[in-house]
């Protein structure tokens, strides 16, 4: 097994929602724990490097169709095989992206001595947005103000991503390639909010480099 990491830096307010709002307080709730603390699911975070990863492989098919064969297998072991529901060659496994260790600990233990509360940590990590919808006159619509909350930027999260067995270099270049790919999560994602920047750590906690794959295309 070989322990890699995922560090997510919020850039912009980002919603990492988890589908339902609160009544009467907010429209779209972000996911968050028992503590206030908010994350981001691991299989939500698989989703989004896969999108990237889809993304590059089609470009890839357009331009350098031997790469594309090349690296079609290493994306199937990384992330499965779209739509086969079929998992039992995947060897990386993607757990919660979370806010750091020594924060989430000093977070749980305030509120289990009941310093402070679950919505005190929420509200002090996040923020709500309101807008509402607008004709062509620009005159808002009176049914139609919605509200969500956002994280907060400047925020880290780290996601583990574990090998089940040793992966092979295409895999951590591919995988890097994604990561340096994602530019964006979360609800609202393609209307400017959850701007964020990803970086990809190996087991001895430093920066994965991105010269092997690029010497691999300018090779190619």
């Amino acid at each position: 097994m070989e322990l890699y990491k995922l560090r997510l830096e919020l850039q912009s307010e980002t919603t990492f929602g988890r589908g339902d709002g609160l009544a009467g307080v907010v429209d779209r709730e972000v996911e968050h724990d028992p503590f206030g603390l908010p994350y981001l699911r691991g299989r939500t975070l698989k989703g989004l490097l896969a999108e990237e990863c889809a993304n590059m492989l089609y470009v890839l098919k357009q331009q350098q169709p031997r790469l594309e064969q090349k690296y079609m297998p290493v994306a199937a072991r990384l992330f499965g095989q779209p739509g086969s529901g079929l998992e039992q060659d995947v060897y990386l496994y993607f757990g919660d992206a979370v806010l750091p260790h020594d924060l989430r600990l000093a977070v749980q233990a305030e509120v289990e001595q009941n310093h402070i509360s679950r919505l005190d940590v929420l509200e002090a990590l996040t923020d709500i947005r309101r807008q509402t919808a607008v004709d062509e006159t620009g005159v808002p619509d009176p049914h139609s103000l919605r509200s969500m909350r956002v994280i907060l930027p400047e925020l880290f999260f780290e996601a583990d991503l574990i090998f089940t067995e040793t992966p092979t270099p295409e895999a951590i270049n591919l995988l890097n390639l994604c990561a340096m790919a994602l530019r964006r999560a979360g609800t609202g994602r393609n209307r400017g909010r959850g701007r964020i920047k990803a970086t990809l750590f190996d087991p001895h906690k430093q920066p994965v480099r991105f010269e092997p794959l690029r010497e691999e295309l300018l090779a190619s």
